[in-house]
């Protein structure tokens, strides 16, 4: 790192763990460029598995998808990453015409697996029958690398294809939340409803495995900012009052300062405060980010 002041700061050796004082790579990541540069990291590699599957299933509704997400989070079965997208996201898939398919317009779970071809197997026959008990489709499974790509392809061209059908003049409000793993249900259907009254062209994603998700909305900023600002910061509210964030990813930046005392309250954010002041006492790295003066 180097500091505000030009001092140049390593924040730990190499060992897999290390208990040597606070940690600073937790702090300076986790602060959003307002307490240094990160100017050189060392990064940790991973083998290649033996084997790798991707798994596509869909549901008639956002809660069941939700609930087959969570309980094989909730089990203990390893995946790699497990992804929901909304009907809405999958119709706008459709409508690109990107991936040389067509999708069912419904809720949709995305799996990936790695590890040994017995525990990959082992791993796709648990998620199935998750999967069935939840109502959902039967799963399309995929082991061949190149067509594994060609299926997760869809999840990847999520967002893009959302922008590419921005009209003229019109703005995106991106943003996301997380709650913990008991909540994500209600939250999902909650917030899934709000983003349908709303009556504007909005879905979700989410990497549900990890209780968040994000909402992307298209709208007139010059006559419906307020509308979906409410159903935002609606989305937003509920989140922390289920033990949530006000952001999974995102992070703070300028949108969500208002926030921050009620999610880790007054005290906390005073210690936050203190480390700001007395790293970069004149406020030199990314002012106003996080928190004001």
């Amino acid at each position: 790192m180097v500091l505000p002041d030009g001092r140049i700061l390593k924040t730990r050796q190499r060992p897999r763990k290390s208990s040597a004082g606070y940690n600073l790579n937790g702090l300076f990541t986790g602060a959003e460029g307002t307490l240094g540069f990160v100017t050189e990291a060392t990064l940790k590699l991973a083998r290649i598995p033996e084997e790798t599957g991707v798994a596509v299933t869909s549901f008639p509704t956002m809660r069941d998808a939700a609930n087959a997400a969570i309980q094989v989070v909730r089990q203990g079965i390893p995946v790699g990453a497990v992804e929901l997208l909304d009907d809405v996201q999958m119709d706008v898939i459709n409508r690109m015409g990107d991936t040389g398919r067509e999708w069912k317009a419904e809720p949709t779970l995305f799996f990936k697996f790695s590890g040994t071809k017995v525990g990959v197997q082992d791993n796709i026959d648990g998620v199935s029958h998750i999967v069935h008990a939840n109502h959902g489709s039967d799963l399309e499974v995929e082991k061949d690398t190149s067509k594994q790509e060609a299926l997760w392809f869809a999840r990847k061209q999520a967002l893009w294809s959302m922008l590419c059908l921005r009209e003229s003049g019109h703005e995106v409000w991106s943003t996301d939340v997380a709650v913990p793993l008991s909540k994500v249900s209600d939250l999902v259907e909650i917030s899934k409803k709000d983003l349908d009254r709303l009556g504007l062209f909005g879905s979700m994603l989410g990497h549900i495995g990890d209780g968040n998700f994000h909402e992307t909305i298209l709208y007139d900023g010059k006559k419906e900012y307020e509308s979906v600002s409410k159903c935002v910061h609606d989305m937003v509210h509920r989140a922390i009052e289920m033990e949530g964030t006000c952001t999974g990813e995102h992070g703070i930046g300028l949108g969500k300062k208002e926030f921050m005392v009620q999610e880790v309250g007054e005290e906390s954010l005073s210690v936050m405060r203190a480390i700001k002041q007395s790293l970069d006492p004149y406020w030199l790295m990314n002012p106003g980010k996080v928190f004001d003066p």
